[in-house]
């Protein structure tokens, strides 16, 4: 629905007037242009190429400038411009190379005019000299620029930008002879039409492509570009050297600026991709827009004040098909939605609290906070009083501060530099966790670390030179004897049902032997039972078995709906006939030193009578394997790194998804995921751990995070003996021929880690350049300077 307000203005001897409305394009439009009287609008695209009339209610089409059988390349304009001068002279950019101009003064249908055809790549833009009006300049894909005079048939000058493609040319509205250009590495340069063969001045403007520029109408030196990085930047140019006034922070890519007529501070963006809204901003307040208009429905790709002396109009044409005159008046005010109140912790656990000032109550014992401004905490510098968003938004910043010491994060640092994430067995990643957990005083990520190993790490076979206990004192070879007690000492509760407990041996058993005299169990090693309080006839070995693989049978207090065990006589199929006699202890212990008897007979599972009073039983692990898979613990442990994570230990949580892999990582959704990365990642950036950093991102086998250290970075070397670029072809300067990463200790090309001397440009291997200064602070290549490594 078309909003109904009006706005009519009084420019010299014309009256604007008008509202806020819109017409429906034949296809997408890639650049507008308005005539100097602000009365007309022409719309260029791939298909489309229109003038289109402004009038109070609506848009009126005028003409359609595409005539001819035969769609011709020429037609499809990447750019288009409307003299301020002739108001009969539109000039186009075409996607084929082409500069078109254009003559609506001609009689015939065709206003076609002439045709240059020196580019051999894509026109990006067309610029018209602000006050002649035979000048055009046009900046192309292929790096250069042309100025063509329309008197003559051909270009007058061409300018190499000795760089990637062009992006953007502008005439400066003050300065005669000035244009400024961008381009894609980021640059900007500054010309002389007069001088063709150098620029006159050339700075890095964006961290990417500058897609656009636009010279301040008022202020001479002020030029303003928007860039891939989501920014718009003002440089003042009548200084020295460039100097960035304003920086403004948007959300997507910038593809059009706009200043704002009569509005010194004000200039309008639209973006390249993602956003759809056109904004204006105050480049006083860098992190609010102004005003925003919704209106769009796709990516706006031109924008244009109507008139050049009034801030009340602006036309947007869009991907959607759409061409829009927007109501600077009945645009959305986003600082009305703007949020005063805000919260936020700093590194070392300082607490920063804002709220507006009228919510926050002086305390007579809080002490005043050096930081502390009564002006918006996103201005740059004070404001002046006059301005109407002075009093908007205004909020009162609290620090509190902790105490010196206490919120100390060393141990984040410490973990973080010490665990080992890969590159081990599972068993050792989680040993070696759980005792750097255990020596930082952090009991409870140990024990987990402990748990993660008994649950997803099979024990292994124990050798008998590590058993703890043996039967007789001078046995060599005896049966391993893991636990022994006496049944008569046992307290009455002790069903069948009781359990072993585990202690911290390393042996190993699957024989549990119940005996009424503890001299059988001698071992002077063992320092489990040394001082013990436990009498002499009951005692436990070091058990590292399955709970559920050790029972105690007491047919005194056996439960009588409890179904009998019934054993096997042998745990293995029998070769011979044994005798049915069963054997005494000593016949037992005689069997088990003799050479003749097997291993899977020693450790068979027998009932041995030894007395009346008790039962000896010897269940065999073959037999009572009760082992749980560890996919069985999954929505435990699941539930566990959830647990740490949303108790801000969002290191644990990323640990152990790296350490178990494929084991826990399917059932954790993706999302969750990449932001208990993200969140990891931030802090060790925040501390400098650079190197774990990268190792997390570099095992993550989230695609969101494995491409963190796969964006695009640019690293410009120069030769270090004859200062020029280096390609990116090899080690080998393209001028000199020399090798520029030559090592000056050792005299060889670094082809790893590289360390050097900003001062000499002098370098080579870290570690040599390391050991050299160890000894000396003079430059190892003689040339004398007093290099530093810190």
């Amino acid at each position: 629905m078309e909003k109904m307000s009006r706005v009519t203005t009084a420019l010299g001897g014309s009256v604007l007037t008008g509202r806020t409305m819109h017409c429906h394009l034949d296809a997408p439009a890639n650049a507008i242009s308005v005539c100097r009287d602000a009365a007309q609008v022409v719309v260029a695209g791939r298909s489309i190429f229109k003038i289109y009339a402004i009038e109070e209610e609506q848009f009126v089409e005028k003409l359609n400038l595409r005539v001819g059988r035969k769609p011709s390349l020429n037609l499809s304009c990447a750019d288009v411009v409307w003299h301020q001068m002739d108001e009969n002279l539109l000039a186009t950019a075409a996607t084929n190379g082409v500069v078109v101009t254009w003559n609506l003064g001609r009689p015939s249908r065709n206003k076609q005019d002439q045709l240059f055809t020196e580019h051999k790549r894509t026109v990006n833009k067309v610029c018209f000299h602000p006050t002649e009006a035979h000048v055009l300049l046009s900046g192309s894909q292929d790096g250069f620029m042309k100025c063509f005079d329309l008197r003559r048939k051909d270009s007058v000058s061409t300018f190499s930008g000795q760089s990637e493609s062009v992006r953007d040319v502008q005439f400066s509205i003050r300065d005669y002879f000035t244009f400024a250009s961008t381009f894609e590495n980021g640059n900007v340069q500054l010309w002389d039409i007069r001088r063709p063969d150098r620029c006159e001045r050339m700075f890095t403007a964006h961290n990417g492509p500058v897609f656009c520029c636009d010279w301040h109408p008022e202020d001479r030196g002020w030029l303003a570009t928007g860039g891939r990085d989501k920014m718009v930047k003002v440089w003042d140019m009548a200084t020295h050297r460039a100097k960035e006034v304003h920086c403004v922070q948007t959300i997507a890519s910038v593809a059009r600026v706009k200043w704002r007529p009569e509005c010194r501070h004000h200039l309008a963006t639209c973006s390249m991709m993602v956003d759809h809204n056109v904004y204006v901003w105050d480049v006083r307040r860098p992190f609010v827009p102004a005003a925003m208009f919704e209106e769009h429905r796709d990516v706006t790709t031109g924008i244009a004040w109507r008139h050049p002396h009034d801030p009340s109009f602006l036309l947007s044409g869009s991907k959607d098909s759409t061409l829009y005159q927007h109501l600077f008046r009945d645009a959305s005010q986003p600082v009305e939605r703007a949020n005063p109140e805000g919260l936020c912790y700093g590194l070392f656990g300082d607490l920063a609290f804002a709220a507006k000032e009228s919510l926050v109550a002086t305390e007579s014992g809080r002490k005043p906070y050096a930081g502390d401004r009564r002006h918006p905490i996103f201005f740059k510098r004070k404001l002046d009083p006059a301005e109407p968003f002075a009093g908007l938004a205004s909020s009162a910043l609290n620090v509190f501060e902790i105490e010196p010491g206490s919120g100390s994060m060393s141990w984040f640092v410490d973990t973080a530099e010490r665990y080992a994430l890969a590159g081990r067995p599972l068993a050792e990643l989680c040993d070696h966790n759980a005792k750097v957990a255990r020596e930082l005083g952090r009991n409870q990520v140990a024990q987990t670390w402990t748990m993660l190993r008994i649950i997803y790490c099979s024990p292994g076979l124990v050798p008998t030179t590590n058993l703890n206990h043996s039967m007789g004192k001078g046995s060599s070879c005896g049966l391993p004897l893991m636990n022994s007690f006496n049944l008569k000492d046992m307290a009455p509760g002790l069903g069948s049902e009781t359990r072993l407990d585990r202690s911290k041996g390393d042996t190993r058993s699957d024989t549990v032997l119940l005996d009424s005299s503890a001299t059988l169990i001698t071992n002077e090693d063992n320092e489990e039972t040394e001082g013990s309080d436990v009498p002499t006839d009951y005692l436990l070995g070091d058990v590292e078995g399955e709970d559920d693989e050790l029972y105690l049978l007491d047919p005194e207090h056996a439960h009588s709906e409890e179904p009998e065990y019934v054993l096997p006589q042998e745990a293995f199929p029998l070769r011979h006939e044994i005798v049915d006699t069963p054997p005494g202890p000593e016949h037992l212990q005689d069997k088990a030193d003799s050479p003749h008897v097997s291993g899977s007979e020693a450790d068979a599972a027998s009932l041995v009578p030894v007395d009346s009073s008790f039962s000896l039983i010897s269940v065999s692990h073959a037999l009572c394997d009760s082992r749980l898979p560890p996919d069985f613990f999954s929505a435990l442990v699941c539930d566990m790194l959830r647990f740490y994570a949303e108790q801000g230990d969002v290191q644990m949580a990323v640990s152990v998804l790296i350490v178990l892999g494929e084991r826990v990582r399917k059932d954790i959704d993706e999302q969750t995921q990449e932001h208990w990365y993200t969140s990891y990642i931030d802090l060790l950036q925040r501390f400098c751990l650079w190197n774990v950093s990268n190792q997390v991102v570099k095992l993550s086998t989230s695609r969101a995070i494995s491409c963190l250290n796969q964006a695009s970075t640019t690293l410009h070397v120069n030769c270090s003996h004859c200062k020029r670029p280096m390609s990116s072809r090899g080690w080998v300067c393209d001028r000199c021929r020399r090798c520029a990463s030559m090592c000056a200790v050792c005299h060889h090309v670094v082809k790893g880690l590289f360390v050097w001397c900003q001062g000499c440009s002098h370098g080579g291997h870290l570690q040599h350049i390391m050991k050299w200064l160890e000894g000396s602070s003079h430059c190892p290549a003689g040339c004398g300077h007093l290099c530093e490594y810190s």
